[in-house]
C-alpha cells in the first residue's frame, strides 16, 4: 500500500513532470527544426507527411526531455512544498528528506529503466524512419513558385526569368534551355505565359503566347569541335506554343534500408559487435602492414625487382651474402647504380602511397569506432542523467524554498545549459579522439553526481550554507565585534592621552 504522504508527493511531481516534460520537448522539437528549416520549407510536401516527421522527431528528443523536465519537475515539487512549510511539517513529524522522496526515487528509477530501453529499441527505429523522410523530403522536387525579377532554377534543366505575374499569368518570359549542354543552349522569348501541371503530376505544361525562340543546329556530337566557324541556327516566331517539361511534383519517399547499417539504427548488442568487429579488422590491418613493412627491404631477394635481379646478376654480386649497403652498392657500375637509384625512388613513392592508404583507412575505422561507442554509451548516460537530476531538483528545491514558475525556471534552466555544456564538450573531446570515449560521455555524471550528493546531504541536513540570511547574520556579527574593538582601541588611547 502506498502512504499518503507518499501519494501527495507523486500526485504534486507527476502534474509539474507532464507539463514540463511537453514543454522540453516542444523546445527541442522547434531547435531541431530550426536546423532543418530550409530542407522543409518550399517542397510542396503534404500535411500528413510533415506531421509524420513532426511524430518521429518528437520521439527521438524524448531521452534528452526526460532529464530536463525531472530536474524542473523535482525543482519546483519540493519548493512548492518548502514555501508553503509543508516540507517543515514533515520533518518536524519526524520524516527524513530520504523517506518523503522515496517514492520519486522508485518512481525516476523505473523511468530511467524506461528511458534506456525506449532508446535501444524504440529510439533505433524512430531514427530510421526520422532520417528517411528527411532524406526524401531533401530530394523532393522545390514546389513551384516562379518569382518576379528573378531567375528560377527549380526545373532541371532551365532557367525562366518572369518580369511579372497576374491572375494566373505571366508576363515577360525568358526561358533558357541548356538541358542538351551550355554550347547548346536555346532562348525562347514570349509575352505572356501560363504554367499548368498535368493530372499526374509528373509533367508541367507551359503555354507560351506571342513570342520567338532561338536554338542552336550544331551537331551535337561535335560541340567542341572549333573549327566550324559557322553554326547554323533556327529562328521560329509563334503566335502561341505548348512546351511539356518533365516535372515530378509527386512526394516520394525513399527506401530507409540504406540506413540500417548506421550506427543510430543499432541497439546496444549491434553496436557492440561492429565496435569488436572494427577493432578486428584494424588489428587485422596493422598485423598485415607490420609484417609487409619487415619484409619490404631492399636487398630482399624475394622483394627484387625483374631489374634489380638482372643488375646484380651482371654485377657478379650474390644477394645471399651478408654485406653492408654501402659495399654491395659500390660494387656496381655508374649505369646500374642510376638504375637502382630510380628503382629505390620509386619503390620509396609506393611504400608512402601504401602507408598514406593505410593511415586513412585506420583512421576511417577508428572514427566509425568512436561514432558507434558514443552513440552506446549516449544510451546509459542519458538514462543515468534522469537519476542524477532528481538528486540535483529535489534537494536544491527544499534548499530556496521557492514554487512556482519563476525561481526554480531560472535555475534548472542554468544547471540544464551547465549540463549541456559539459556533455557537448566531452562528446566533442571522445569524438574527435582526444579522450577515451568513456572519458568524455560520462564526463557530465562524474561532475553532477558529486554536486548532487553534496545537494542531498546540504537538504537532508538543513546546513546553512545556501542559506543567504545566514551570510547576512555573519557579517552583522563581524562588524558588530569590529566595532566592539574599535571602541577599546579608542578608550585606550583616550586614557593614554
Amino acid at each position: 500500500m502506498i502512504k499518503h504522504i507518499h501519494r501527495y508527493i507523486l500526485k504534486n511531481f507527476l502534474r509539474t513532470f507532464c507539463i514540463t516534460f511537453f514543454a522540453a520537448v516542444f523546445i527541442l522539437v522547434m531547435q531541431f527544426m530550426f536546423r532543418y528549416v530550409d530542407d522543409l520549407v518550399g517542397k510542396g510536401v503534404g500535411v500528413s507527411v510533415l506531421g509524420e516527421f513532426f511524430l518521429y522527431a518528437a520521439l527521438s528528443v524524448v531521452p534528452l526531455a526526460l532529464p530536463l523536465s525531472i530536474l524542473l519537475g523535482s525543482l519546483m515539487t519540493f519548493g512548492n512544498l518548502g514555501e508553503r512549510l509543508e516540507l517543515l511539517a514533515m520533518k518536524a513529524a519526524g520524516i527524513s528528506l530520504f523517506k518523503i522522496m522515496r517514492s520519486l526515487i522508485i518512481l525516476i528509477a523505473m523511468v530511467s529503466i524506461g528511458s534506456f530501453y525506449f532508446a535501444n529499441h524504440i529510439l533505433p527505429k524512430t531514427q530510421v524512419r526520422m532520417w528517411g523522410l528527411l532524406f526524401s523530403i531533401r530530394e523532393a522536387s522545390p514546389e513551384l513558385d516562379i518569382p518576379q525579377g528573378a531567375f528560377y532554377s527549380g526545373i532541371t534543366g532551365r532557367n525562366i526569368h518572369v518580369e511579372t505575374k497576374r491572375n494566373g499569368f505571366l508576363y515577360g518570359v525568358v526561358i533558357y534551355d541548356y538541358s542538351n549542354g551550355f554550347s547548346n543552349t536555346g532562348i525562347t522569348l514570349a509575352d505572356t505565359g501560363r504554367l499548368r501541371l498535368t493530372e499526374d503530376k509528373n509533367h508541367l505544361i507551359l503555354d507560351l503566347y506571342n513570342g520567338e525562340s532561338f536554338e542552336n543546329l550544331q551537331n551535337r556530337d561535335k560541340v567542341n569541335n572549333h573549327d566550324n566557324k559557322i553554326i547554323p541556327y533556327r529562328r521560329e516566331t509563334f503566335s502561341k506554343k505548348e512546351l511539356i517539361i518533365d516535372f515530378d511534383a509527386n512526394f516520394k519517399e525513399l527506401n530507409s534500408s540504406f540506413l540500417n547499417d548506421q550506427y543510430v539504427a543499432k541497439n546496444v548488442e549491434e553496436l557492440n559487435n561492429t565496435v569488436d568487429s572494427i577493432t578486428k579488422r584494424i588489428n587485422e590491418r596493422t598485423n598485415r602492414e607490420t609484417t609487409n613493412q619487415q619484409k619490404n627491404t631492399y636487398f630482399n631477394k624475394n622483394n627484387l625487382s625483374a631489374a634489380e635481379v638482372t643488375v646484380f646478376k651482371d654485377s657478379s654480386i650474390n644477394i645471399k651474402e651478408h654485406q653492408t649497403l654501402q659495399s654491395r652498392f659500390s660494387k656496381l657500375n655508374k649505369n646500374n647504380k642510376k638504375l637502382v637509384l630510380n628503382s629505390c625512388i620509386n619503390r620509396i613513392k609506393s611504400i608512402n602511397s601504401r602507408q598514406n592508404s593505410y593511415y586513412q583507412e585506420k583512421e576511417w575505422l577508428k572514427t566509425e569506432m568512436r561514432r558507434h561507442e558514443i552513440e552506446m554509451h549516449k544510451r546509459y548516460t542519458l538514462a543515468f542523467a534522469c537519476f542524477i537530476f532528481l538528486f540535483i531538483g529535489a534537494p536544491l528545491g527544499a534548499i530556496i524554498r521557492k514554487g512556482g514558475m519563476g525561481m526554480p525556471v531560472v535555475l534548472s534552466t542554468i544547471l540544464f545549459i551547465i549540463y549541456y555544456i559539459i556533455d557537448n564538450t566531452g562528446y566533442k573531446m571522445a569524438r574527435e579522439g582526444i579522450w577515451e570515449v568513456w572519458q568524455g560521455m560520462w564526463l557530465s555524471a562524474f561532475i553532477l553526481l558529486p554536486f548532487g550528493i553534496l545537494l542531498t546531504y546540504m537538504a537532508a541536513t538543513e546546513s546553512s550554507i545556501m542559506n543567504g540570511e545566514s551570510y547576512i547574520m555573519v557579517f552583522k556579527k563581524f562588524f558588530s565585534k569590529e566595532n566592539i574593538i574599535f571602541a577599546k582601541i579608542n578608550k585606550l588611547r583616550t586614557n593614554k592621552k
